[in-house]
């Protein structure tokens, strides 16, 4: 019987991609850097999920990440004079400005709140998921959150979902399960740590590599279906 509920925020509960656009684009109005449009966004995202598996994979520190992804960008699109830490923590500083909720959520959380134990579980910039958690007001329906900043370590490592499970005692690993959008980061989290995976996929992608999903689902209101039967 499910009683924890790990949950990843972004691209899970809070629409992620949404709260990029609008950042990057306010940025480029605040940088002078011309039109922002749907092109320019997705060359700054695809290089952003590129540097976020390298810290995944422990290759780079969280900082390098931050800055790196836009001295990249930058080179992509030809703006070589702006500095990347400045633009980073300006871009950081407005992704806590579109708060929207993907598939309901926070119906579906509140409906949770009593019946199961929920936890965040998150590898973002502490203080952006801090403001974010509370502005979305999840930090009054979560149980707790744990992010990487802060644990010391970053999913999907064991070491972070260590020390989750020490925090939220007492807690049995076959009651546990994670919810989240990323197979290298949720998924292979929760392989690591012996629990069950949901695989939040509403995009319909194919898990090519080796990594275990109990469940696989498009929508978040399929789970309470999928917690019914255990």
């Amino acid at each position: 019987m499910i009683k924890t509920i790990l949950w990843d925020i972004d691209a899970t509960i809070l629409d992620f991609y949404k709260a990029e656009y609008n950042s990057i684009c306010y940025c480029f109005n605040k940088y002078n850097l011309g039109e922002c449009n749907a092109d320019t966004v997705k060359c700054y995202s695809d290089i952003n999920a590129s540097y976020w598996k390298k810290l995944e994979r422990g290759e780079l520190t969280k900082q390098q990440v931050l800055e790196y992804r836009f001295i990249d960008f930058f080179k992509a699109i030809g703006a070589n004079d702006i500095n990347a830490n400045e633009f980073s923590r300006e871009y950081e500083i407005h992704l806590c400005d579109t708060i929207c909720f993907l598939d309901n959520a926070d119906a579906l959380l509140k409906s949770f709140k009593g019946k199961y134990r929920q936890y965040a579980v998150t590898n973002g910039s502490y203080d952006v998921q801090t403001i974010r958690l509370k502005k979305s007001g999840l930090s009054d329906i979560l149980d707790g959150a744990f992010i990487s900043d802060r644990v010391g370590y970053e999913k999907p490592s064991r070491q972070f979902f260590d020390y989750v499970f020490a925090n939220i005692e007492p807690c049995e690993k076959d009651g546990i399960i994670i919810v989240g959008d990323s197979l290298t980061s949720d998924m292979q989290g929760g392989n690591n740590a012996g629990i069950k995976c949901c695989w939040y996929n509403p995009s319909k992608k194919k898990n090519i590599g080796e990594v275990t999903v109990d469940f696989e689902i498009k929508n978040l209101n399929e789970l309470p279906g999928i917690l019914n039967t255990l």
